[in-house]
């Protein structure tokens, strides 16, 4: 069920007190990919979640708004990058679900599709379920799964994952050209430590990872192991004794 189409009536009746706030991210990914990928694959896992476990359940659970700007300060030397503070970002999702909870819904799983939101969503969802009436957790679908390719940026899986879910979004034209000027790994790392603090000082393009190796078939896989990922979660979240 997703809440921005349903009437008021339908989410008062909704007997849940589960509810998914998918999050995600306005950054660069590449001369290949839209601007929106991490809010486009995050809302992609939430519905495909939330169906699996209506599937085993038959249990509806409302899918609030995806959050689109997100802690991204890493990506600002790339045209259309947007982001926030964590204070920011973690005031917004708070007050989302407490928006959530004051109707009903205050067990929330935030599926989150931005690597630099992690760090924020930890630290909120701790927040919230010590001191409001709710209980949150957040659940990064990409950290969550055998993902089979490695994860990059804007890279072969989430670039797999555009392929099955908008095959339109990918500028196919510019794949070798995101391949050249990729980089080989996220930063630069001397005794553990990341020297980078942002992504253009190790790839030319946005790119971590080679891109022309994605395919709708690993990206078909990924939704579901993420899906299936995400309604186990939903189980435990809904059972679990606060």
């Amino acid at each position: 069920m997703q809440l921005s189409e349903a009437t008021w009536p339908e989410i008062r009746d909704c007997e849940s007190d589960l509810a998914v706030l998918p999050t995600g991210s306005t950054e660069q990914h590449g001369p290949h990919a839209p601007l929106g990928t991490d809010a486009k694959t995050s809302a992609a896992v939430a519905e495909a979640g939330v169906e699996t476990y209506r599937e085993r359940t038959g249990a509806d659970v409302p899918i609030a708004p995806t959050i689109p700007i997100g802690v991204a300060a890493e990506h600002r030397a790339f045209d259309g990058t947007l982001w926030v503070s964590p204070d920011t970002f973690r005031a917004y999702v708070r007050e989302t679900v407490a928006s959530l909870a004051h109707h009903g819904f205050d067990r929330v799983v935030i599926v989150n599709g931005h690597g630099g939101n992690t760090n924020a969503l930890r630290e909120v969802t701790g927040a919230i379920s010590r001191e409001d009436a709710a209980y949150a957790v957040a659940f990064t679908w990409f950290d969550s799964i055998d993902t089979e390719a490695e994860m990059g940026h804007a890279g072969p899986v989430e670039t797999s994952l555009l392929y099955h879910i908008d095959d339109e979004a990918i500028c196919e034209a510019e794949l070798e050209t995101a391949r050249e000027g990729a980089g080989e790994g996220w930063g630069e790392w001397v005794a553990g430590v990341n020297l980078a603090h942002d992504s253009d000082e190790f790839t030319d393009n946005g790119v971590v990872g080679d891109p022309t190796t994605a395919t709708a078939d690993l990206g078909e896989r990924l939704l579901a192991r993420s899906g299936e990922g995400l309604a186990d979660l939903l189980a435990a979240v809904d059972s679990r004794d606060r």
